[in-house]
């Protein structure tokens, strides 16, 4: 009898020991998950242009409330947030006025660009308001810079965010493609612009994870998270051309952010 209770309270200090261990460890690791510092950078995709809800202090770089790098801070509550990305940015952009917030204590890195530099705000005005034959040539002009002079570019930017933060997890997030193909448009780019477009984006797609890849970089895809929801699908999360508004034209909206982008920054952060 008397071993018995003394098993039973041999048993009870044990389980006792290892539940407090397991508290110990799951307050250790809520710790180490609140105590994360993160740092956006980027272009308009990133600041959220299109999305609304703009910060008045962001000025002309128009970050939004609704911008995913936002909206992840406020559901994940890190130790830090910096929110450098800016409408318009292209690479030298980037490492001239972003990563200032980098440290050896980055955590968390996102960063979308290389669309500016590939020109594919001037690729959708010239295929608005040119023939067809015209903007399957300015088309193939982007694609071609995306193969020659854009990787450099943005080796150089990789390179600067893993300099000035070794031990961060750097999430390149990607662009989506633009069109739904035999959707809901009835008027405007015929198809073969349309598609067209859409291969551009994913030759861009394909350059920015290759890249990402060789530094060592997660690279996250947003055609899978904005399929059904292109423009002409009926159910856009991009903006079309805008004349009133043109700086929001092809950016996703809010709901592009909070249903394209931060699902896929959730999947990799």
């Amino acid at each position: 009898m008397k071993l018995s209770r003394l098993a039973a309270l041999s048993s009870s200090i044990v389980l006792g020991a290892v539940l407090a261990l397991t508290g110990a460890g799951t307050a250790q690791a809520d710790t180490s998950a609140a105590a994360l510092d993160y740092v956006a950078v980027g272009d308009s995709y990133s600041s959220g242009v299109g999305a609304g809800s703009y910060d008045s202090a962001s000025g002309d770089c128009k970050r939004s409330t609704r911008a995913f790098p936002k909206l992840w801070a406020a559901a994940n509550a890190p130790s830090s947030f910096a929110f450098t990305a800016c409408s318009g940015a292209r690479t030298n952009d980037v490492t001239a006025n972003q990563l200032g917030p980098l440290s050896s204590a980055t955590d968390l890195v996102s960063v979308t660009i290389g669309g500016n530099d590939a020109g594919f705000a001037d690729v959708m005005t010239t295929c608005v308001l040119n023939s067809e034959s015209t903007c399957l040539n300015r088309v193939a002009q982007a694609k071609a810079y995306v193969d020659s002079t854009l990787p450099a570019r943005l080796d150089s930017v990789y390179n600067a965010i893993r300099a000035k933060a070794p031990s961060a997890r750097v999430v390149v997030l990607g662009y989506p493609r633009f069109y739904q193909l035999n959707g809901s448009c009835v008027a405007g780019l015929s198809e073969g612009e349309r598609a067209a477009i859409n291969g551009a984006s994913d030759h861009l797609n394909a350059a920015l994870a290759k890249r990402a890849a060789n530094h060592g970089f997660t690279f996250g895809s947003v055609v899978g998270t904005f399929t059904g929801h292109e423009i002409c699908s009926g159910s856009s999360w991009l903006h079309s051309v805008n004349w009133l508004n043109i700086g929001e034209s092809y950016h996703p909206t809010a709901a592009g952010q909070s249903g394209g982008y931060l699902p896929v920054l959730n999947a990799n952060d």
